[in-house]
């Protein structure tokens, strides 16, 4: 959490998400007796009150972001999951050096398994989550592009007038373009998490430089053959490309 000298100027300012989407308002704070900030009151664009932990909000002056919980919780277990299976990898190398005695290891072994083991069902539920979100983006943009195609077509038939056409345009535009980058970022979270389910715990890649092919020579003999020699035929100059002017929609395409 970032956090300013004076948090109060944010009283009554827009609560934004990740993607610069307002999402309410900050209405008060949650003071423990000793003047710390212990949570924050927000109202939603729905109209309801919800305390938020302060973890869960960034702070830049009067500018409150509001931080995903489900990618918080998902890069804690991306870094969780790794570190487990890493710690019991080296208690089985001490094993084996003989520097623990084997009760040890297997009580300690046990205590890693088990945590690593609710960590991964931890993991699963979330990657079902992810999946959702994924789902919702989904739904979002095909949403958005049919609102484009049907601005067109009203623009098209002069029921739009051109004033209205380039502000809702610019507006659907800015609408794909974070909801694309909000999907981006979930579909790596989502994919980097099932890697690690899958036991592709990160890795020193090892890197082969193979030797580039040998170049050809430069006067290279021709196989000999019985067929009359064939003179070559220059290729045909393609013909000049059409060039479309398409007035650019966003990343979703129409």
């Amino acid at each position: 959490m970032s956090t300013n000298s004076n948090l109060f100027l944010s009283i009554g300012k827009p609560v934004k998400d990740e993607y610069g989407r307002v999402i309410g308002k900050l209405a008060s704070f949650a003071m423990s007796p000793n003047g710390k900030f212990d949570a924050a009151f927000i109202e939603f664009n729905d109209g309801h009150f919800s305390k938020q932990p302060m973890e869960d909000l960034k702070f830049n002056g009067a500018e409150v972001t509001f931080i995903s919980k489900i990618k918080a919780q998902a890069n804690i277990l991306n870094d969780q999951i790794p570190l487990i299976w890493r710690k019991d990898q080296a208690l089985k190398d001490l094993t084996e050096k003989k520097k623990i005695t084997p009760d040890i290891y297997q009580e300690l072994h046990s205590s890693f398994e088990g945590v690593l083991n609710q960590l991964k069902k931890d993991a699963q539920v979330l990657s079902e989550e992810l999946a959702v979100e994924i789902e919702r983006c989904d739904d979002s943009i095909k949403s958005l592009s049919y609102a484009v195609v049907n601005l067109e077509l009203e623009h098209e038939i002069g029921q739009v007038n051109e004033e209205s056409y380039k502000s809702a345009f610019a507006m659907i535009q800015e609408s794909l373009r974070r909801i694309n980058t909000e999907k981006s970022e979930i579909v790596q979270t989502k994919t980097k998490l099932s890697n690690i389910l899958l036991g592709d715990i990160s890795k020193p890649e090892l890197k082969i430089n193979m030797p580039a092919p040998p170049a050809p020579a430069a006067h290279s003999p021709q196989p000999m053959s019985n067929e009359p020699e064939k003179t070559e035929e220059k290729p045909e100059l393609p013909e000049p490309p059409v060039v479309v002017y398409v007035k650019e929609v966003g990343k979703a395409g129409i």
